[in-house]
């Protein structure tokens, strides 16, 4: 277990193939599919891959990426949170997913606070998210955790478009 951070209930660490199960699970969870996208994983074998070629791989190349929230008390995987670095935007965003069963625990929350402050110490001066314009919980998020809207985005031609949030985390030297 390589743990990136930890909060008062909650400990980050680096997603690894024995965690195909718990992804499968938070991949196919309707609101997953609904307001993130369907990642078309449908068996372990396909989840384990998709972590090795997505988390594991960003993690080794830049030194970040979505990581696996569980509770400290137990262990229990309850979701990812972490930053992203993606093509089709020229900053670092964060993005966040939970099971149904750990929603309004404010888990979200607690997770997201804790990469955003992480972002800010390994030198990342912006941080930006982008969240379905009808998902009005992390909407909520977003801006309890200090985002602005900035704009109405399409990314990836064919898809439907995003809300694209941000926030400045460190000073510009003048």
């Amino acid at each position: 277990m390589s743990e990136v951070l930890r909060t008062a209930r909650l400990r980050l660490r680096v997603a690894d193939a024995n965690d195909a199960a718990f992804y499968l699970a938070l991949v196919n969870d309707p609101d997953f599919i609904a307001y993130i996208g369907d990642r078309g994983l449908r068996t372990l074998d396909a989840a384990a891959r998709a972590i090795e070629d997505g988390p594991v791989a960003m993690q080794r190349t830049r030194g970040h990426s979505l990581y696996i929230v569980e509770r400290i008390e137990d262990g229990q995987p309850v979701g990812m949170s972490g930053l992203i670095k993606r093509d089709t935007l020229d900053d670092v965003d964060i993005g966040y997913a939970f099971l149904p069963a750990h929603r309004g625990c404010g888990y979200a929350f607690e997770s997201a606070q804790a990469v955003a402050a992480h972002a800010a110490r390994i030198g990342i001066a912006r941080l930006v998210a982008i969240t379905n314009p009808a998902n009005a919980a992390s909407i909520g998020l977003l801006r309890k955790l200090g985002m602005d809207f900035e704009r109405f985005a399409v990314l990836v031609a064919g898809q439907p478009g995003v809300n694209v949030y941000g926030m400045a985390l460190l000073r510009r030297e003048s």
